[in-house]
């Protein structure tokens, strides 16, 4: 392949995203995976013996009784390349083969779970990625017995990803444009893009030509959204977009001044659309010849576009760096319908929220993972590997809960849920009482819990064991109402660098807030029409100070995702549980107020309407 897929289904489109639907075989009742994953525990170093013996002490624990049923084995587990074209266990750590693991697993009543890439080469290096063999792969995993599949990003050709070549930003950038020209029944215009045509999204500017007076758009497609600093609130991409007047409906002559590049922000590949949202259609999705550079400036080849008479919205962009991961997630998801179309299968997307999944993981995937890996300190045989509470990249707990916390209306039963990646609880770093707060979060989040710790340091009744076997906070997780909460209030009350960003991107359950010195209030409810309230203080010093909701704000954030709202409105008493010491209160008044939280710690109820 030289280049990407052409996409001929439209669901693949940008302009499809919203339209909520999953595409035909998606399963959309499923509530978050819980399991073991190798990676954390062990990195490339997992072995069959060491699976074998995390799917037994999830038996000897009790964990499969709460939940926790896939076993899940991560990079380092195939031959360096294909043999034959196909896939194959790396005969020294899974000498039995894959097929026989996953009947071990399978005998102790819980589920198998693999790992792959869409990208050439898995993140550890081994070339046996799935790009290009997705029908192939798709069949040995179905037949292997693969209930669960982690999808990472490494090595793709269509992005510059990690490990990928740094000039595939040709495909994820349009060149930059100086102005176009349409022609035909009787029109002959040009139109500078600079003082004519405008700016939407994110992420474009106009930019003055060096030494010159004349201005060009560059910045146009989808940018890297895999760091912590942006907010997965909102588009990461930018279009060009002209308002045309046609004398007639027909065919028009459409040409774009343009310079390529090779880096982010000035690319080669240009999309041309007429129109806005699925009633949109696209002329030209393609590589423009390369120019001397991304100041030199070309007229392109003659595209043919068809306008209305009257007003058209004529957008030039780029959203391939979304769509073409959509393209190679689903040739794997549909590889598995067609391998095995009444098998259940698990499709956890790992692309590190570079193309913000979230937006489109829900059409094919089961979760997608929201920011680069939670540690990069991962575990050996003997060692547990090393966590973090806070950092300034993705590597901790808060930087991943900080983007997680505000993604809630992107999560539910018919769509997916938000990954925050696995669960450190056990890792050295992380205090006990980080690890209840990570573990709350997650819970209260929705988000997979797949623990990621070496399971022989775990003994009933021990601190670790008491955090990842809390039965109340499981529930929460696991609710079948599938609504992740939502943050409804938080301390913070510094907003100098908010003043660029529009008002409802302030509120406590949009604002993207990455200063932890605060104390959260996070609302849930549930299906039997309780709600659990979460008071998370992430800073590192205790907070003394009442911190208080009441059920008006709780109701008014949550509206009516509630299942009985008039009940917690009306009540003459609410019950509160504290859900890590059992502590139970009657509250008689309006409002909830916890004070004396201490540093990393939480204060989680379960609420309970009295009549």
């Amino acid at each position: 392949m030289n280049k990407p897929v052409e996409i001929r289904d439209t669901e693949h489109r940008f302009d499809s995203f919203k339209n909520g639907e999953a595409f035909p075989g998606k399963n959309g009742g499923r509530l978050p995976a819980m399991g073991w994953n190798s990676w954390n525990a062990f990195g490339s170093g997992n072995t069959e013996a060491l699976t074998k013996i995390m799917a037994d002490k999830i038996v000897e624990l009790g964990l499969d009784k709460l939940g926790y049923k896939y076993v899940v084995l991560d990079d380092g587990c195939y031959k360096p390349e294909r043999v034959e074209g196909l896939l194959s266990n790396e005969e020294v750590k899974f000498p039995s083969g894959f097929k026989a693991l996953a009947d071990y697993i399978h005998h102790k009543g819980l589920k198998f779970g693999m790992y792959n890439d869409i990208g050439t080469n898995l993140c550890a290096g081994a070339a046996v990625g799935t790009c290009g063999h997705e029908d192939i792969d798709a069949k040995s995993y179905a037949d292997w017995g693969v209930d669960f599949i982690k999808v990472d990003n490494c090595y793709y050709l269509w992005d510059n990803a990690t490990f990928s070549d740094a000039e595939n930003a040709r495909y994820t950038y349009a060149p930059n444009i100086k102005g176009v020209k349409i022609t035909g029944n009787g029109l002959d215009t040009k139109l500078s893009a600079h003082g004519t045509g405008i700016l939407s999204g994110k992420g474009a500017t106009f930019e003055k030509i060096t030494d010159g007076y004349e201005c060009y758009a560059t910045g146009i497609g989808t940018f890297d959204g895999t760091g912590p600093e942006h907010s997965p609130v909102g588009d990461i991409s930018s279009e060009l977009v002209f308002n045309v007047y046609a004398p007639a409906s027909g065919k028009y002559g459409f040409t774009v001044e343009y310079a390529t590049g090779r880096e982010p922000g000035c690319g080669e590949w240009l999309q041309v659309a007429v129109g806005e949202g699925e009633n949109s259609k696209v002329f030209f999705d393609d590589l423009l010849p390369g120019t001397e550079g991304k100041e030199v400036f070309a007229v392109s080849p003659e595209i043919e576009i068809e306008l209305k008479e009257g007003e058209n919205v004529l957008r030039i962009m780029n959203h391939r760096r979304q769509e073409n991961t959509l393209c190679s997630y689903d040739a794997l998801f549909k590889g598995f319908l067609e391998a095995d179309p009444d098998r259940d299968i698990v499709l956890s997307i790992c692309e590190w929220g570079k193309t913000q999944p979230q937006s489109w993981g829900y059409k094919v995937g089961d979760s997608w993972r929201i920011l680069n890996d939670i540690t990069f300190q991962v575990g050996s045989d003997g060692d547990p590997g090393r966590g973090a509470w806070a950092s300034d990249y993705t590597t901790s707990v808060c930087a991943q809960y900080n983007k997680a916390v505000i993604m809630d209306e992107f999560a539910g039963l018919g769509k997916g849920w938000n990954d925050p990646d696995m669960l450190m609880v056990g890792m050295n770093g992380l205090d006990m009482t980080m690890c209840r707060t990570h573990f709350t979060m997650w819970c209260m989040m929705n988000s997979p819990l797949m623990l990621g710790l070496d399971l022989r340091r775990v003994e009933k009744g021990d601190e670790i064991y008491n955090i990842i076997s809390n039965r109340d906070l499981i529930a929460l997780n696991q609710d079948p109402l599938g609504i992740q909460a939502k943050r409804i209030y938080m301390t913070y009350e510094e907003r100098e660098d908010w003043d660029n960003e529009p008002e409802e991107l302030c509120r406590p359950d949009k604002a993207y807030i990455r200063d932890n010195d605060r104390v959260d209030v996070l609302a849930k409810p549930l299906a039997d029409g309780r709600m659990a309230l979460s008071f998370i203080n992430l800073s590192d010093e205790k907070r003394d100070e009442p911190i208080t909701v009441d059920r008006f704000r709780i109701l008014s954030y949550l509206g009516d995702k509630v299942v009985n709202p008039d009940k917690i409105r009306n009540a003459h008493a609410i019950e509160v549980r504290n859900l890590w010491t059992g502590e139970v209160k009657r509250l008689e008044g309006e409002e909830f107020s916890v004070s004396g939280i201490e540093p990393h710690d939480n204060v989680t109820l379960l609420v309970t309407a009295l009549d």
